[in-house]
């Protein structure tokens, strides 16, 4: 996984994608949400969210 989120980077600074880290953070997130939603005290505020 680090090795992942370092190509990841080294990628978006070469080429000078730098929009992409917001995208990406983002889509993290909500992946988490999804994942520890249903089963975690969170799962009233995320169901308000949508």
């Amino acid at each position: 996984m680090l090795e992942f989120l370092t190509d990841l980077w080294q990628f978006m600074r070469a080429r000078k994608k730098y929009w992409l880290f917001p995208v990406v953070l983002i889509m993290a997130l909500l992946g988490a949400l999804l994942v520890l939603g249903p089963g975690s005290s969170i799962a009233p505020f995320i169901y308000t969210l949508f």
